[in-house]
């Protein structure tokens, strides 16, 4: 047999720190042989004592490899030319990524096959072996990172009186059969690489900018950072009834907790943008990654339909009491405006999904056009000017720039209007009957 390295073969004179890589790389890639005891010529030099380095490899596979290994390997002695030489078959294994026991999920300690070559798996490779072999649920997959920490979700778990030891963890989902940490661990850990950004403007648009902040962290500590902003910027607002003071919060506090809960549970965190909450005067809008999960529609979540994309997040808030049932999100904040004469709206979108809860205090359009849709009111403007730009659906709806390129989406594809010209130039007209 002439012995000649390639993609799917290693040769070794002997055992040396590399091997345990020259393993991992296979079993990561598409599989492969490595001899022992032939140079990298391809001569025999055989092995002086086959069943002591047969017994190292075994080790080697059991105590260096992580996760286990031995189901897709085999050792065996045999003989080339009058020598001994050892070979060592690699399957590729189910589990991937295989990686080195005191390295973990990291570069340094996952590698692949690369022509003749094992070499450090990219982030991103790492990533993608984790979903192809956890399946596409972000949160049940095998975080990248294993070195966590729970300062804070400890802690809420403590004040809710659940425990949080090992058992537990692994009966929450996060840590998996093989006593990994999954990336349902990752979002509740202090390491969280997630944030949520808040920007508060004044006015109705994004001309003058007041105030921003970040917060970072477990989600669970984002989520109580975060309420705590948006309560701040709840302004309370009061009438009286002869003498009787009546106080009015500009938003209903059950709406702004569902509509944060419900960014932070469903949001899809293969994604790594931010979820962004702009405040403006007359609304709040929250903007989370993730649309719709496939096969839902807005009219069935909004008939109480729910397929939570993160079951995993989902039953930890379930279990900490933060959200009642699935479902029930959108149908609270409708209900929290109930006698309000403009309600929640919700958008969704392929990649993101809106939820704007309008002031309750601020002062109402006329109630002719309060009764009408935005759409509605985008198509009156459109029938007393001619034609309009995005800026000025803008203005009319006061509004961002995402939910006004939305609303001319809809009527694009409803083929009520026509879009004309291009870039600073484009503007939309009202579709003629022929």
């Amino acid at each position: 047999m002439k012995y000649e390295e390639s993609s799917v073969l290693e040769l070794k004179e002997q055992i040396n720190t590399d091997f345990k890589k020259e393993i991992i790389a296979f079993a990561n890639t598409d599989g492969g042989e490595i001899y022992v005891g032939v140079a990298r010529d391809g001569s025999i030099t055989g092995v002086e004592d086959t069943e002591a380095e047969m017994e190292k490899i075994g080790d080697m596979i059991r105590d260096g490899i992580r996760p286990d290994l031995t189901a897709y390997t085999s050792i065996e002695r045999m003989e080339e030319s009058g020598k001994p030489l050892i070979r060592v078959f690699v399957s590729r294994g189910l589990k991937r990524p295989y990686h080195l026991t005191d390295k973990g999920l990291k570069p340094t300690g996952v590698f692949v096959r690369h022509g003749v070559s094992s070499v450090p798996a990219t982030d991103e490779a790492i990533r993608q072996m984790l979903k192809e072999s956890d399946g596409t649920a972000f949160d049940k997959a095998r975080s990248i990172n294993q070195e966590l920490t729970f300062t804070y979700a400890g802690n809420t778990f403590q004040e809710r009186q659940i425990s949080f030891d090992e058992a537990h963890k692994r009966t929450l989902g996060l840590l998996d059969a093989d006593g990994y940490y999954t990336n349902a661990a990752l979002l509740l850990s202090d390491q969280c690489g997630h944030i949520i950004r808040c920007a508060v403007y004044e006015g109705t648009g994004k001309s003058k900018f007041k105030t921003r902040k970040e917060f970072s962290g477990s989600i669970l500590k984002q989520l109580d950072d975060t309420f705590s902003f948006l309560s701040l910027n709840n302004n309370l607002r009061s009438t009286f009834d002869g003498l009787r003071r009546i106080d009015h919060t500009d938003y209903p506090e059950e709406a702004l907790r569902e509509a944060l809960l419900n960014a932070v549970v469903h949001r899809d965190y293969d994604y790594s943008g931010s979820i962004i909450i702009n405040i403006y005067d007359d609304r709040i809008e929250f903007i989370s990654l993730g649309g719709l999960v496939k096969g839902l529609t807005l009219k069935d979540i909004k008939g109480g339909v729910s397929q939570p994309r993160n079951t995993v997040v989902a039953n930890i808030f379930y279990r900490l009491e933060l959200i009642e049932s699935y479902g029930t999100g959108i149908q609270k904040m409708l209900e929290s405006y109930a006698g309000c004469r403009v309600g929640p709206e919700f958008m969704p979108a392929p990649a993101s999904f809106v939820v704007i809860l309008p002031n309750r205090n601020v002062e109402n359009s006329p109630a002719d056009d309060l009764d009408l849709s935005r759409e509605e009111r985008v198509l009156r403007l459109l029938a007393e000017r001619g034609s309009v730009s995005r800026k000025e659906v803008e203005q009319l709806l006061g509004c961002s720039s995402f939910p006004a390129n939305q609303i001319l989406k809809i009527l694009l594809e409803q083929q009520r209007i026509v879009k004309t010209g291009a870039a600073r130039g484009t503007r939309y007209i009202l579709k003629t009957r022929d």
